[in-house]
């Protein structure tokens, strides 16, 4: 089991936000590089960022504020949001990124997620599958698709793809809890593929069932900042599970 804390930003800003609403924002800090930095500290090694301006707007918006973070420490960093373009994807990677999440493209721009794959690797290539109940959401969740979770998996699978961040919707930033069950059955589905949980983790039971149901990795939000899952907390799993 991996743990990946996550921050969000908006206007320069980390931020978490309720089931994807826009209108529900929460600010966690003024400063995303020292809440980068405080992680880093903490002995953890990745970092998810989201650029949540990007995914509304579909370019990337608060690139400068992540490439200073991949700068300013050295944690493994994955970016989404907003990304569309191979000219983007290699832009974050030449700046310090070291994987980037396409979320959207893979349902609306699927050679995209071709073309990245070949040109860049399945390592550096990730790919974001957002959805509420077993449907694709795009464009920052603000659209949903008729599109099933299963489906669109099926297709990045087919390209080559090998990571698949999974977000329930209806988790995200409410502290209930994972879907596992949904998790589960997309990990058993494609066992050649790692199925990384994210929304709704809340406690150490749930990266524990998690992994006893086969996912080796969690994005951890809204948890890791309310103080449910506090960032020492989050060390000693990974160290655990080392």
């Amino acid at each position: 089991m991996q743990i990946i804390p996550a921050i969000d930003l908006i206007d320069q800003q980390s931020v978490r936000l309720s089931q994807g609403k826009f209108d529900k924002t929460t600010l966690i800090a003024n400063d995303p590089v020292a809440q980068a930095k405080q992680i880093e500290a903490a002995g953890l090694q990745r970092l998810h960022l989201v650029d949540l301006d990007g995914a509304k707007t579909g370019r990337p918006v608060n690139r400068n504020l992540i490439e200073t973070i991949c700068r300013e420490t050295s944690l493994k960093v994955e970016v989404g949001g907003g990304i569309r373009t191979l000219a983007q994807i290699n832009s974050y990677l030449t700046s310090g990124v070291n994987r980037v999440i396409l979320g959207s493209a893979a349902l609306t721009d699927p050679d995209l997620v071709q073309q990245a794959i070949a040109q860049f690797g399945n390592d550096q290539i990730v790919v974001g599958i957002d959805g509420k109940d077993g449907r694709v959401a795009i464009s920052g969740w603000l659209e949903e698709s008729d599109v099933t979770m299963a489906t669109l998996m099926s297709s990045m699978v087919a390209f080559g793809v090998v990571n698949f961040v999974v977000t329930d919707i209806s988790k995200d930033g409410m502290l209930s809890g994972p879907n596992t069950k949904q998790l589960t059955e997309l990990q058993t589905k494609f066992p050649d593929a790692e199925v990384i949980a994210s929304g709704g983790v809340t406690t150490v039971a749930d990266l524990k069932t998690l992994a006893d149901n086969g996912i080796k990795a969690a994005i951890v939000g809204r948890a890791m900042t309310t103080g449910d899952l506090p960032l020492d907390t989050l060390a000693e799993v990974a160290s655990d599970v080392s």
